[in-house]
Parts: structure tokens; sequence; C-alpha cells
């Protein structure tokens, strides 16, 4: 998980810079960067994005791409030819919480070389809620504005009498239905993942600049200190050149 992986590469940071601390007091004392705490909220931070990231893919996985992917709705060669539409006097149940009117058309549809009459549907929910609506406006207790919304949708079909309408139809589950378009498309689903992707993108790729900072400041310390050894030596070894050149001057006969 993103949150154990973070927890133990900041525990590692931290191990690091005590074992730099304890090896010092032993002889030469190599300093080698501990992570700061700014380092340290960068890491956390960007795990908490790829921890975020994975529950984004989790729900839309269950809202939209398992609703997309179970669809019986084909698109097909199905094409739709609006008969009639008309307002049921009759209204349906929402949900147990009011009534609402039902739209209701009828379509011819044309499929593989067949002809049948069906009901059609706004989308899959349609045809759940109500076998016999294209439309239900949302559950609400003011009847005015329901029917002034069933009203508007009802003009826009007047547009489609008796056009050629491409239509969508799932012969084994609900044979004398079709729907005008799916709930979820393609380009809908692949836009939902986007954003989680950017953000499991952008959390490893803030982790993985922290450590490649910490990596170039541990590279840069070891040849500071290898060079500031090199130095030291250099000194001793003209320093002992120099005593036992002076040495065997004091020794020599004048």
């Amino acid at each position: 998980m993103p949150g154990e992986f973070c927890h133990t590469m900041v525990a590692q940071d931290r191990d690091r810079s005590r074992g730099a601390d304890g090896h010092g007091e032993q002889g030469i004392r190599t300093q080698v960067p501990g992570a700061s705490v700014g380092e340290d909220r960068a890491i956390l931070l960007g795990c908490t994005m790829m921890a975020f990231s994975v529950f984004m893919f989790f729900v839309v996985g269950i809202t939209m791409i398992k609703p997309f992917v179970n669809s019986g709705w084909d698109d097909g060669n199905a094409s739709c030819v609006l008969q009639k539409s008309e307002i049921l006097e009759e209204w349906v149940d929402c949900r147990g919480v009011s009534t609402v009117p039902c739209l209701k058309a009828t379509v011819t549809v044309y499929f593989n070389g067949s002809t049948e009459e069906a009901v059609l549907h706004l989308n899959e929910d349609s045809v759940l809620l109500a076998t016999e609506c294209f439309y239900m406006p949302k559950c609400q207790m003011d009847r005015k504005a329901l029917q002034d919304q069933v009203q508007k949708v009802n003009g826009s079909l007047d547009s489609l009498l008796g056009n050629n309408t491409a239509c969508l139809t799932d012969q084994t589950r609900y044979p004398n239905h079709a729907i005008l378009r799916r709930k979820y498309t393609l380009q809908m689903v692949l836009f939902a993942l986007l954003w989680p992707c950017i953000l499991l993108g952008g959390g490893a790729l803030l982790v993985g600049l922290v450590k490649l900072t910490q990596c170039l400041a541990h590279l840069s310390t070891e040849v500071i200190s290898e060079a500031a050894g090199g130095r030291l030596t250099s000194r001793y070894t003209q320093g002992k050149l120099y005593r036992l050149l002076r040495r065997s001057s004091a020794q020599s006969p004048s």
C-alpha cells in the first residue's frame, strides 16, 4: 500500500541519519544528509496523493466503469423512428416519496433487417425505473414544476417525430425496448479516469524527486569527504617529507 511504502521510506531516511551520526564518533566523521522535515512532509504528501488516487480509482470503477462494461445495450445498426409521444394521465410512483408524470414515446425499431414496435427510453435508468416511460422528472412535491419539465421534454421530442434516429437495443433482456443514449459513454469513463491518473502520477513524481534530491545530496557529501581526506593526507605527507629533509640537513657536515 502507498501508506506503508512511504512510512518505510521515512523510517529508512531517519535510520540513515542516525547511522551517520553514530559513525562519526568512531573516527573520520562522514556527514550523510538525513531527511529534513520538509522532505518528510513532501514524501507524506506524495503518498497521500497516491493513496487518494487509489480510492478514486475504486469509486470510479464501481460507479461508472462497472455499469459501462456490463451494459448490454448494443450500438449496432439499430435506428428508431418516433411514431408518437404522450404524457400519461396516470402519474407513476417515484420511490415511494411522491408521484410524477410519465412521458411515453413509441418508436419503430429497424434492426438487422427486422422491424418492430418498441418503447423508447432516455437511458438505462429509465428502463429500470419505469418500463413504460421515456422520461420521469426527479421526485419533488411541486406538481407545477413537474408538469413544466415533462412538457419541455415532450416539446423537444416533437422535433424527432417521423425522423430516423440512432438508438440502442438489448435484444436479450429488453427485446421490446430501446434507449436513446447510454448514461455512461466511453468518453465520460476516460475523462473520469483522467483525474486519479494525474493524482497518482503527481504523487509518484513528488516522491521520486525527493528521493533523487536525497541521493544527489548523499553523493555530493561523499565526494566532498573524499576530497577533504585527500587534502589531509597530502598535508601529512608534505610535513613528513619536510621533517626528513630538515633532519638530513642538520646531520650533514658543515
